[in-house]
């Protein structure tokens, strides 16, 4: 009797064991997870590596956008980035506290399929006129404050700012201080000086530094680049120049030629040293990517890519959307009418300050040089910039 009594016990002990194991399966038999518009993805209990929406943004700091490159879209030039797309995406990562980074697709159909597989967080380009830029469907908080941030008024506003052309301060000298004694500027002891830094002729230097700010030391150009040779104030920063420094003849030309150097060695695959400063300075003007970009398309299209005169036409054509949007194109849109006129304009002032100006070191005035578009390359009669260097 009482072993019977016992076994009862025990099967109602594993009875209400068995019980109390149900009740809690299925207590935590899965369910329908929801997003909390007002928490986010914790409260909702959501992990950062399911969601990545406003609140994930916010903890990285950087807010990543895509659009189409373009003049009117986003472009680069001279290191800084330009465009009312990225003026407006700039504005309202400003508003959630964060920074943009701004990429770019070749069409609207790359755009889309880069924001569904979440390597953008949005397409910053209006494909739908009135309405906010297209966002994922699981980043509902970030959709939110777009829309709260969104106005057509806004996007009007800043096209109308950016309308406007910025300041340019430039007090032009001229062209040629004493053409009889052979004196280009005020500034050729510094410029002979300092062309030893990247193996120039001196001339050469002259001839960018008065394309560049007319030889006015205070000159600033409406991107903001600043001084004798322009340097925008990032890549002076990069230098080592500090900006209350930047306007200092000795040290903008010396920081300049540091940078020309630089561009310079990035171009080993051009021998020909004329066919080199070619590049050199339209990398220094337009970009080195962009100057790459054209080089890629002069290859594509059966011209000779280190041969400036056949990339040159690319440059342009890097201002036309079926180029600056070719598979091959990796930075988009170009100021290429600029770059190429900027190249042109100072090799022919180059040579004509050749004409009238000595050499460093005393030696005599050369023959002009001539040019000729023969199989894309520039013919000389004297020496290079580079065989031009000063004497120690």
């Amino acid at each position: 009797m009482h072993f019977g009594l016992w076994t009862k016990h025990k099967r109602c002990v594993w009875g209400g064991f068995f019980l109390l194991l149900l009740i809690v399966c299925a207590c935590q038999q899965p369910r329908e997870r929801q997003l909390s518009p007002i928490f986010g993805n914790r409260e909702a209990g959501i992990t950062d590596d399911e969601v990545y929406d406003l609140t994930q943004i916010r903890e990285a700091g950087t807010l990543i956008g895509v659009t189409l490159s373009g003049p009117d879209t986003y472009y680069e030039y001279r290191g800084q980035e330009f465009g009312l797309q990225f003026q407006l995406a700039e504005d309202f990562a400003r508003t959630i506290g964060v920074v943009l980074r701004m990429e770019t697709a070749p069409d609207t159909a790359s755009l889309l399929r880069r924001l569904q597989e979440g390597q953008a967080d949005m397409v910053c380009l209006e494909l739908d006129s009135g309405r906010p830029w297209p966002t994922r469907d699981d980043t509902p908080l970030l959709a939110e404050a777009l829309r709260q941030w969104w106005s057509p008024q806004r996007a009007e506003r800043l096209r109308e700012k950016a309308s406007v052309l910025p300041t340019v301060r430039r007090r032009p000298r001229p062209v040629m201080q004493d053409r009889k004694r052979g004196v280009i500027s005020s500034y050729d002891e510094l410029l002979v000086r300092h062309s030893r830094t990247v193996g120039w002729d001196w001339r050469l230097l002259a001839a960018l530094c008065y394309q560049e700010s007319a030889f006015d030391p205070r000159a600033v150009s409406w991107a903001g680049a600043q001084g004798l040779m322009q340097l925008m104030p990032a890549t002076a920063a990069q230098l080592g120049v500090p900006q209350d420094k930047i306007f200092d003849p000795e040290t903008n030309i010396a920081a300049g030629c540091r940078y020309l150097k630089r561009i310079a060695t990035r171009f080993p695959d051009i021998t020909d040293p004329v066919e080199r400063i070619a590049f050199t300075l339209a990398a220094y003007n337009g970009g080195y990517n962009h100057v790459r970009d054209a080089m890629a398309l002069a290859e594509k299209h059966g011209a000779a890519p280190r041969r400036w005169n056949e990339v040159a036409l690319y440059v342009l054509r890097l201002s036309e959307p079926q180029y600056y949007r070719d598979p091959v194109v990796r930075y988009g849109y170009m100021r290429g009418a600029e770059t190429e006129a900027y190249v042109r304009l100072i090799m022919e002032r180059w040579n004509d300050y050749r004409r009238v100006a000595r050499a460093a070191g005393g030696a005599g005035i050369p023959a002009p040089a001539s040019r000729s578009r023969e199989q894309g390359q520039f013919k000389s009669k004297v020496k290079s910039a580079e065989e031009w260097v000063p004497e120690e």
